[in-house]
């Protein structure tokens, strides 16, 4: 998703930009400032809670504002992003919504401050407070509201700059010129989201073959568990042998030595565009693993997507591939085969509703060549790349 706070001073246009920038990248607009004054006017309860503090120029309390940006994000569930208004206004704040966008799985993609001198916004209020009559546009109250900017607001610039997502922009000039100054840094920024895929479904379904053809084709950094342990194994590591027992059962190796080979794998590709992963996560504990590996490296999940196959064609895959030299230990015994098949059809219910719920599940019929398959889920990937960017 495109998540950006328009940062700014009263009176630094970020209403009249925000209005361009919604319609360019078809965002939600969420302006806590104009949401609070047509509670006011509307006489809700939030409201009456709101108004004797903003008409002497304060700052609505964190609950209200918090209620306010819920119900909104709720109210558009399939936004391609979101851009606020007027919010983050403090450091609280900007904590409050890093909490938001993680139990969404999700990000702030940048903030960007409109720097205007002071003189000009006093300049700009005034002139607005005769044209529209807003109550906090009083010269006195402009004042407090600055006053309360410097002393509040500012610092969540610093709590920005540390993560590397602040961004002023000088909002003097012509409209057309500021608007350029801040679609040139957002296009910036979209160039460098990581687009992270998961390629999912049953032993035999061709998610390897697959998985290296979409590497290839999008620049990603193919990562896959079940290759990186049998080169431990091949190795004879420590991790090698801890999960040579596992393997050899056709039973999920512990998710301990997934992380340190998944964690290895990305620190060694500190340039990567994204990450394809092959295999994992198969379990609802390794997708809620996946979701804290990327969040840490300030990323997350673009789109899962499930090569679906029937359970006779992967008896099929994996038999053949038994007599070629690039058998696997599990692919010998038919035993092991229908024990894998039977393991993964017990735990993809519960990863399949994870996603889902997500709206980040897409699905390929894995039953054709490998060269259709490998089309369809091109044209998969390019619908959902396109999205986030």
């Amino acid at each position: 998703m495109i998540n950006v706070a328009l940062f700014g001073p009263p009176g630094a246009g970020k209403g009249t930009q925000s209005k361009l920038l919604i319609n360019k990248y078809n965002l939600t607009y969420i302006s806590t400032g104009d949401i609070l004054r047509q509670e006011i006017a509307e006489g809700t309860e939030l409201g009456m809670q709101a108004k004797s503090i903003i008409e002497k120029g304060g700052l609505a309390s964190d609950e209200v504002i918090v209620q306010i940006i819920e119900r909104k994000i709720q109210m558009n569930p399939d936004a391609r992003g979101i851009l606020f208004d007027g919010f983050p206004r403090t450091v609280v704040q900007a904590y409050i919504l890093e909490g938001l966008f993680r139990r969404d799985n999700a990000s702030l993609l940048c903030m960007l401050s409109l720097e205007v001198p002071k003189e000009e916004l006093m300049r700009r209020m005034l002139e607005r407070a005769n044209k529209e009559g807003r109550a906090d546009d009083k010269e006195e109250v402009i004042k407090v509201r600055l006053q309360e900017y410097e002393n509040k607001t500012l610092p969540v610039a610093n709590f920005y700059k540390e993560k590397g997502k602040y961004f002023p922009i000088n909002g003097v000039g012509e409209l057309t010129d500021i608007f350029n100054r801040l679609t040139a840094t957002i296009d910036k920024e979209l160039e460098n989201i990581w687009l992270n895929v998961v390629l999912y479904g049953p032993p035999g379904a061709g998610k390897g073959t697959q998985a290296k053809l979409i590497a290839e084709k999008y620049n990603l950094v193919y990562i896959s568990t079940g290759e990186m342990i049998r080169r431990e194994i091949e190795l004879d590591t420590e991790i090698g042998r801890i999960a040579k027992e596992y393997v050899e059962r056709g039973d999920i190796v512990p998710d301990e030595i997934a992380i340190r080979l998944i964690e290895r794998k990305i620190k060694l590709n500190p340039n990567a565009k994204g990450f394809i992963f092959k295999g994992f996560p198969s379990t609802l504990v390794q997708a809620y693993i996946l979701d804290g590996l990327l969040w840490k490296m300030g990323s997350s999940l673009t789109s899962t997507i499930e090569i679906t196959s029937t359970p006779i064609q992967c008896m099929k895959r994996l038999t053949a591939r038994s007599k070629t030299p690039n058998a696997r230990i599990y692919d010998k015994e038919t035993d092991v085969i229908i024990h894998r098949l039977e393991v993964y059809e017990e735990r993809c219910s519960k990863v399949k509703e994870y996603y889902q719920k997500q709206n980040k599940l897409e699905s390929v019929n894995g039953l054709g060549s490998e060269e259709e398959v490998f089309e369809d889920l091109c044209h998969v990937i390019d619908n959902v790349f396109r999205k986030v960017k």
